[in-house]
């Protein structure tokens, strides 16, 4: 089956806090990727207010809908939602989810950092009462903390939420859980000679690999943000090793755990060259046409 990558014009006009630059290389940077038949290019819908209102409260809709940062939202979340669907209903294997506005800061009530609508946690949502699919984990490894995520799925024990970010905490069913990410500039530890990639690899499928097997979810989300990304602004000194290595983590555990059901959802980061450059082999890591092995020695 194919990979999916969903994606739309609004994406590379009015994107993120960059108000667009970060993706304005893209559709055009994957254009040698969807010549071949293994990709299958959708454009993202917008996303219907009755599903926006499962997971966020009206308050936070006229929140949304006054903020100009937010003009992609509805695109961005409707992109989320419809790659999950499509991976549940067998149409796609796997899928890659750009977005305009991030999701991951937004919470029942609250929004900001550049964040609008929960995506992941409404695609959930929809899943549960469309297609009887009750069990997630979600792997965050956007710069900061999924604050918004774990206000959503503080109290559902059907919902793995790992997250690197700035802080060590497991919650006491084990379904939540917080890991200092580790950074060339200070954070974490690393032996002499090993690489910041390798190490920040390593440290999220520890934190991540065994408690989804031991979990067996239905489908992974993995929230990637470049941000942390060497140049970018929450610059853990990463390059596109360490994100291919998750990449061929998680899709080797889906494989394992899920039937291979697994949507990586594109979260932070500002840079257009950056972008240009980690984006398209990580899909490529998705589809099967590279291995990441070369980075992941896990």
């Amino acid at each position: 089956m194919a990979t999916g990558i969903f994606y739309h014009p609004s994406f590379s006009r009015r994107s993120y806090l960059t108000q667009g630059t970060r993706l304005e290389d893209f559709p055009q940077a994957i254009e040698h990727l969807l010549q071949r038949p293994r990709y299958r290019l959708v454009e993202s819908p917008p996303l219907e207010e009755e599903w926006i209102l499962k997971v966020h409260s009206p308050h936070l809709l006229d929140g949304v809908r006054r903020d100009r940062l937010c003009s992609t939202a509805w695109h961005s979340a409707g992109g989320v939602v419809l790659a999950a669907e499509m991976i549940v209903r067998g149409e796609i294997q796997n899928a890659f989810a750009f977005i305009g506005a991030g999701g991951h800061h937004s919470g029942r009530d609250f929004f900001g950092g550049y964040c609008c609508f929960n995506d992941v946690v409404i695609a959930i949502c929809k899943l549960r009462e469309l297609y009887g699919v009750k069990r997630f984990a979600i792997l965050d490894t956007d710069a900061h903390h999924g604050d918004g995520t774990r206000d959503l799925t503080e109290r559902d024990g059907e919902v793995l939420h790992v997250c690197l970010c700035s802080m060590d905490h497991v919650s006491k069913d084990g379904t939540k859980v917080d890991v200092v990410a580790p950074s060339a500039w200070g954070w974490g530890r690393k032996a002499s000679g090993e690489s910041i990639d390798g190490l920040y690899a390593q440290t999220a499928a520890n934190a991540f690999v065994e408690r989804a097997r031991s979990f067996k979810p239905q489908l992974i989300f993995w929230y990637f943000g470049f941000d942390t990304h060497r140049g970018d602004y929450g610059d853990l000194g990463l390059t596109v090793d360490a994100y291919l290595a998750i990449a061929a983590m998680v899709r080797s555990l889906a494989g394992e755990v899920c039937e291979g059901r697994l949507e990586v959802v594109l979260g932070g980061g500002s840079s257009r060259t950056i972008a240009k450059t980690v984006i398209p082999p990580l899909i490529e890591v998705l589809a099967g046409d590279r291995s990441g092995q070369d980075a992941w020695k896990g």
